[in-house]
């Protein structure tokens, strides 16, 4: 199937154009833009079914680029009984560090022993004997006190004994999404950002398409389909209320802290219960700097506003640092930047969510069929794969087509195994090819010298800058300093120090001129001091439980 070719600056009209005077029915439309239409998007193209793929906003807008970017088994599921959900989880996981090394990377936790405290060292090692059964390898280990605080400096050392280590994985969320449309759109797979989902067209056989609105221009397409998948994510209950699905959403909001890992130097994550609630908190090296995370609060905020961290979050979470690093002196002025994210949990019908506490909400996904529209939410970034397998086994009689469930094919193929051109021989090469896949190679052949150069105080190339911006769909400044990198991230004040240079990159590759690029940073900055920065007064919308 030939490209629509939307993602490239200047060609999105065209592209739609194009998608509006096809008059051949999708096999699959899928509404939602974040890792699980993406997944659902990939294992259909590779399949081939002719799929396309949606998003009222950018990609990895919503949950999926503010995760706590963890790909893992899910300890805490082993607590709560969930063997299914922790023995798929481990072995995604490891799926996952096979094939895509570089994006997702192995990542050790320890969880520190104090006396009094529970769980305590016998019960922790026997959850991770489960967790290493299911991986088929043994990762855990127990370190002495004196080992956990030459492993974790400043930590304190009230009550040590030690401390229990296991492995698990990270990886950058909204890349990760990124990497599998782009996987996806190679095999036949499309994928439009900015294109709303208005309406479902229905008939006799029920949902037969969707009304799309193009939020760039304010253009109406009207598409059929042999079936339409809602992967909304947090926001799914308002399609399946247009063919009379009851309520099941209970969004939870989970926050972040970003500090420099010279204020805060953990070289391996920290597991550790909160002093207030006994919840788990983790504190973990991302990007170069160290994150803390997360919060779980019932969230009853407008979800059509991008959310932001509470002054209450804020609190919270560095009452746990404090906690484990009292000399650390760790305050409201150390934080570079947060982020926000809203989980889409659902509830079980006749659930009262006020008898649950959110941390006890179960994580596992559904499948709803209702009126030929299925939709899919709830689940974990680690498990995309198996999701959209689900999704695929429920939509294949109404497609026509057949489905075999496949866990042999890889989801990504494999990185290049050399990329020349780079001054030093370090993780850059692997990260890029991970993040990247093949396409890492003709970044760098486009390339410059200067733009083979980091942006300061990260580790991010302008080359990946100027890759984004010409082929990766980008629309608004936020897209390309947000998410497609994470500059707006890692730098104080989202990288205000950088607009020069960032302008005449945009005003390069995007085609924007002064005017363009003025409102672009006037927009970028806003969202950035509402969403990322430290609030000065709390939020409406959220209460912790």
């Amino acid at each position: 199937m030939k490209h629509l070719d939307g993602w490239q600056p200047g060609q999105r009209a065209a592209g739609l154009d194009r998608l509006a005077g096809d008059g051949e029915p999708w096999d699959l439309v899928v509404v939602g833009g974040g890792i699980t239409g993406a997944g659902v998007l990939r294992e259909a193209a590779r399949r081939g079914w002719r799929v396309l793929l949606v998003e009222q906003r950018d990609f990895a807008w919503g949950t999926s680029s503010r995760s706590a970017r963890m790909i893992h088994g899910g300890l805490r599921y082993l607590t709560q009984g969930d063997l299914r959900l922790t023995r798929e989880a481990v072995a995604e996981r490891e799926r996952l560090l096979r094939e895509a090394p570089g994006l997702v990377d192995e990542l050790p936790f320890l969880y520190p022993v104090r006396k009094g405290e529970f769980p305590g060292r016998r019960v922790f090692s026997s959850l991770l004997w489960f967790y290493d059964r299911f991986a088929g390898r043994s990762r855990h280990r127990f370190h002495s006190a004196e080992e956990t605080a030459w492993l974790l400096p400043g930590l304190d050392e009230a009550g040590l004994q030690g401390a229990v280590g296991y492995v698990d994985a990270v990886t950058d969320d909204a890349r990760l999404v990124m990497r599998l449309l782009a996987a996806a759109r190679r095999d036949g797979g499309e994928a439009f950002n900015y294109l709303r989902a208005e309406g479902l067209q229905r008939g006799e056989d029920g949902v037969e398409g969707v009304e799309l609105v193009d939020e760039v221009d304010g253009r109406r397409l009207t598409l059929e389909a042999r079936c339409v998948v809602n992967a909304t994510g947090a926001w799914a209950d308002r399609l399946r209320d247009s063919v009379g699905g009851a309520p099941r959403l209970r969004p939870l909001k989970g926050s972040h802290l970003v500090v420099p890992a010279w204020r805060l130097p953990v070289f391996q994550a920290l597991a550790c219960r909160h002093p207030r609630d006994g919840r788990f908190v983790y504190l973990y090296p991302w990007a170069g700097r160290t994150v803390v995370g997360t919060t779980d609060f019932d969230y009853e905020g407008d979800l059509d506003e991008e959310p932001g961290i509470s002054r209450a979050e804020v609190a919270y979470l560095l009452e746990a640092v404090h906690a484990q690093f009292p000399a650390a002196g760790i305050d409201e002025g150390d934080i570079v930047s947060t982020w926000s994210g809203i989980r889409p949990i659902v509830a079980k019908a006749g659930d009262d969510p006020a008898r649950i506490a959110p941390s006890k909400a179960s994580r596992d996904h559904v499948v709803f069929v209702e009126d030929g529209l299925v939709t899919v939410t709830g689940g974990k970034l680690t498990t995309f794969r198996l999701m959209a397998n689900d999704v695929l086994r429920r939509a294949a009689r109404r497609v026509g087509r057949a489905f075999a469930a496949d866990h042999e094919t890889p989801v990504f193929s494999p990185a290049p195994a050399h990329l020349p051109g780079l001054r030093f021989d370090n993780e850059l090469p692997r990260r890029l090819g991970g993040t990247y896949g093949t396409a890492a190679v003709r970044l760098l052949a486009e390339a410059g010298a200067e733009e083979r150069e980091p942006v300061p105080g990260t580790d991010t190339l302008w080359a990946e800058l100027a890759w984004s911006a010409r082929r990766e769909a980008v629309v608004h400044l936020d897209d390309l300093l947000l998410r497609r990198s994470r500059v707006g991230l890692l730098l104080d004040d989202g990288g205000a120090s950088l607009a020069e240079r960032v302008e005449a990159l945009c005003r390069r590759d995007l085609g924007w001129d002064a005017l363009r690029w003025e409102e672009e940073w006037q927009r970028y900055r806003a969202i950035h001091a509402a969403r990322y920065a430290v609030p000065h007064r709390d939020r409406p919308g959220e209460k912790q439980r």
